[in-house]
């Protein structure tokens, strides 16, 4: 247990419509060869430029108004070894902090709690702890850019890397949206300089579908996908989540959100003097 309860106290402090395009050919005329060809595409394959890129902007990059949410779930931990379904409470207080709960057959195992200054986390069976700043958690999901405000986007299933048009191409298809970075993305941190290349999937209505980042001079690879969109509260949010850590460590991380409820809860954290402090690498 002491190996994956600190990976899932680390996720936890972290879860289509289609349209159409008809083309018509006004004078009734069979078309050129090349023409038909390009309209017998399957509509998903068809990717064109956004015109209004103004819109887009503002549904995938301005966040949503709460004081605080609690998410119910059932997570599934994928890593070879067999590992139990847990059951999950997770609650976020907007820009102050994510605290979790995990139970297992009505008991509690673990309990965590992230802050803009770091991470904490307690298994409840080994008795031991964690207290670490967000590298710890970078180096759970193979990536470097990783604060408190990116966990809290991952877990509403907000946009949770930095785009902007002049880096990245926005094309749209009958699935929705995408956005592929032009170049690689350099992200520099005190500790690590890495370089990713990114792509963003949205559904027609805006709501993140995957999110794929990709190191360019390691294996290591970290895709994040959203389904099961429902407003809740004047807010969307995504039924399931799954989490694909490829690379030097792989792992897959599945959430199914089974209750939103968003009136405020106690968020109780200590850590009895009886525990033992590691150190997770």
């Amino acid at each position: 247990m002491k190996n994956w309860i600190p990976l899932l106290l680390l996720l936890l402090a972290l879860s289509s419509c289609k349209t159409r395009n008809a083309i018509k050919n006004n004078d009734g005329n069979a078309q050129d060869s090349i023409t038909t060809a390009e309209n017998n595409k399957s509509p998903k394959d068809v990717n064109e430029p956004v015109s209004d890129k103004l819109t887009f902007f503002e549904h995938v990059l301005i966040p949503p108004k709460f004081e605080q949410i609690k998410i119910d779930s059932k997570v599934r931990v994928e890593t070879g070894s067999f590992i139990p379904t847990l059951d999950a409470t997770v609650y976020i207080e907007n820009d102050k902090k994510v605290w979790m709960n995990l139970r297992a057959v009505f008991l509690n195992v673990a309990r965590g709690i992230a802050t803009p200054e770091g991470i904490k986390g307690q298994d409840k069976v080994n008795k031991v702890y964690i207290d670490s700043d967000f590298d710890y958690l970078n180096n759970l999901l193979n990536v470097n850019f990783i604060d408190y405000k990116s966990l809290e986007k991952i877990l509403m299933g907000r946009t949770f890397v930095k785009i902007s048009d002049s880096q990245f191409t926005l094309t749209q298809n009958a699935q929705g949206y995408k956005m592929a970075s032009k170049v690689n993305q350099k992200i520099v941190t005190d500790e690590k300089n890495r370089e990713y290349k990114i792509v963003l999937q949205y559904d027609t209505n805006y709501d993140l579908l995957s999110v794929n980042l990709k190191d360019v001079l390691s294996p290591d690879e970290l895709e994040i996908s959203y389904s099961d969109w429902n407003e809740y509260e004047g807010i969307r949010l995504p039924k399931n989540v799954k989490i694909i850590i490829k690379g030097s460590k792989s792992s897959q991380i599945l959430m199914e959100n089974t209750k939103f409820d968003f009136s405020r809860m106690e968020t109780a954290y200590s850590v009895p003097s009886s525990y033992k402090k590691i150190e997770i690498k």
